[in-house]
């Protein structure tokens, strides 16, 4: 099972790999929306914001998350590290019920060019 730190650590790499992103991820990840990422199996939120092609303002509480994000991601944290760490497709996981994903119709289709 992956630790918080583990998860953590893979926040701050998906954060990296947006900044980094160019053309139509850029787009995408130019997005200005809270985000949540519910870790079901060590019962922890991590919540932030999306903004100019990061993950800001990254922080965890105990729990499902207090608040509604615009953007809702629920997985595990072992999902959550292969998702970012490349071994895990986001497909696979959206198909196989391994990872919710929760936002608007509009954030949805500025969101698909992420996967």
């Amino acid at each position: 099972m992956a630790t918080i730190e583990e998860c953590r650590t893979a926040l701050e790499q998906l954060s990296r790999n947006l900044a980094a992103a160019n053309g139509d991820v850029q787009k995408a990840a130019a997005l200005d929306r809270s985000l949540s990422c519910h870790l079901t199996d060590l019962g922890l939120t991590f919540t932030g914001r999306l903004a100019g092609g990061q993950l800001t303002g990254i922080t965890e509480t105990p729990g499902p998350p207090a608040a509604k994000a615009d953007i809702r991601l629920t997985t595990t944290g072992d999902d959550l590290v292969a998702l970012v760490g490349g071994t895990l497709p986001f497909p696979t996981a959206w198909a196989t019920g391994r990872l919710k994903l929760d936002a608007s119709f509009r954030d949805l289709l500025r969101l698909r060019t992420l996967l």
